[in-house]
């Protein structure tokens, strides 16, 4: 007697995974880096209030924001090789208490000793810069890939509220607290960052081939090489990397000297630099919250649009509008960074070879910072030697054109050479 087969029941969908805001691990490196944030805005507002007290001068406080600068850049490339050479948890936990031992230094040199601050600003921005790709790193460490993104997302909006937070807060406390205490309490921020953040290590885990992992390491210019080499395999990374460029060095560094000078000039009130610079940080932490839920079909190109949007920015600056447009278009500007930066940040985690994803990191840090102040010092030359009005027209061109340029690159697309999984699941319900 044949009998009918008991029919087997259908699969229950896979639970949506969870939000990586209730991971105690991820929280944890949040945390760290929010620290880390607000001792870096804190630090150049704390030095200025050591100028207004006379405690330190004008000369000597460019020269200790110089060198803090200094040593940013060169610990950025060293903490890249660093990182993907050892735990990237103990690259962030020494990087962050050598930023926290240089803020006792440079109490201890405030009115007495140039030398010795100076020499604890290096320190300091090695400290910061050392950590930067492994904070990138150990994100893709802590967080699985579907999570990602949103963790990109929050890490900026920690970033993104220190601009704000930090010197409002130091300003706060500056009504109660002298600069030689306010010093310490940044050293206090950056040992938070050194001891909260957890142990990563199960990202490279699961995604390095041991058997193909290296057993020994060869030399620092070697493998710094290697990270260069596994940038160029992706042709999408290098044409980002170069419309960053461009919108930093040209775009940012165009519109940080021409808007105090315009707000001055053609305003004649220093409000609309102060509201103008708030609404861009208002307008990031906006493009964060949006690009945390938002997965665009052709996830690239909506990055370069939102990195291109940074143009309005200086075209704002260039014509007589009412100072609402400008702050407007700051604003957009803002949003549209963000656009950018949090799928950058986490197409660079997905596509990059796990034991180079810190020197590739590195990478990107080390151009589009290292750039910025050639920008700012060719632009003041340029605006008399030019005018404002023409530079600034040079310069919102270069926005739009440059990322627009870049999107045509292959694979720029999806910021990888094939389209994510999420994306092609998402591609009905989501437009570009």
């Amino acid at each position: 007697m044949a009998t009918t087969p008991t029919p087997t029941a259908p699969k229950s969908a896979a639970p949506p995974p969870r939000s990586v805001l209730r991971d105690p691990a991820f929280l944890r490196l949040w945390a760290g880096t929010t620290a880390s944030g607000l001792a870096t805005w804190a630090l150049p507002f704390v030095l200025g209030l050591a100028v207004l007290h006379r405690d330190l001068g004008a000369a000597g406080l460019g020269l200790v924001l110089a060198a803090r600068t200094v040593g940013f850049l060169v610990a950025v490339a060293v903490g890249g090789v660093l990182a993907d050479r050892h735990s990237r948890r103990a690259v962030v936990l020494w990087s962050a208490l050598a930023a926290a031992i240089a803020a006792p230094l440079l109490a201890a040199g405030l009115g007495r000793s140039l030398v010795l601050m100076t020499a604890a600003a290096v320190l300091a921005g090695a400290g910061q810069g050392a950590c930067r790709p492994a904070f990138q790193a150990l994100t893709a460490e802590i967080v699985d890939p579907e999570r990602r993104q949103q963790a990109n997302a929050a890490m900026t909006m920690a970033v993104r509220s220190s601009t704000l937070a930090g010197p409002a807060l130091t300003a706060l406390l500056a009504a109660f607290l002298d600069v030689w205490t306010l010093l310490l309490g940044i050293g206090l921020l950056w040992l938070v960052a050194a001891l909260v953040p957890g142990k990563g290590g199960a990202g490279r885990a699961t995604t390095e081939d041991p058997a193909t992992a290296p057993t020994s390491h060869a030399g620092f210019r070697t493998e710094f090489l290697e990270g260069i080499r596994e940038a160029r395999r992706h042709p999408w990374f290098l044409a980002g990397l170069g419309a960053l460029v461009a919108v930093i060095a040209l775009g940012y560094s165009a519109t940080s000297v021409a808007l105090p000078l315009i707000s001055r000039d053609r305003y004649d009130t220093e409000w609309v630099l102060a509201a103008a610079m708030t609404a861009y940080t208002v307008g990031a932490l906006a493009g964060a919250l949006v690009i945390a839920r938002w997965r665009p079909r052709s996830q690239g190109w909506a990055a370069f649009a939102g990195l291109a949007a940074y143009g309005v920015a200086p075209l704002s600056l260039m014509l007589p509008v009412h100072p609402v447009v400008v702050v407007a278009a700051y604003a957009v500007a803002g949003i549209g960074i963000e656009l950018f930066n949090v799928p950058w940040f986490t197409a660079t985690q997905r596509e990059v070879a796990p034991d180079k994803l810190a020197r590739v990191s590195s990478l990107d840090f080390l151009v589009s910072y290292g750039l910025a102040p050639i920008g700012l010092a060719l632009i003041a030359p340029a605006i008399s030697l030019f005018g404002v009005t023409t530079v600034l027209a040079v310069c919102a061109a270069a926005c739009f054109l440059v990322p627009a340029a870049a999107a045509l690159v292959p694979t720029a697309r999806h910021f990888g050479r094939t389209p994510t999984p999420t994306a092609t699941a998402t591609a009905t319900t989501t437009t570009d």
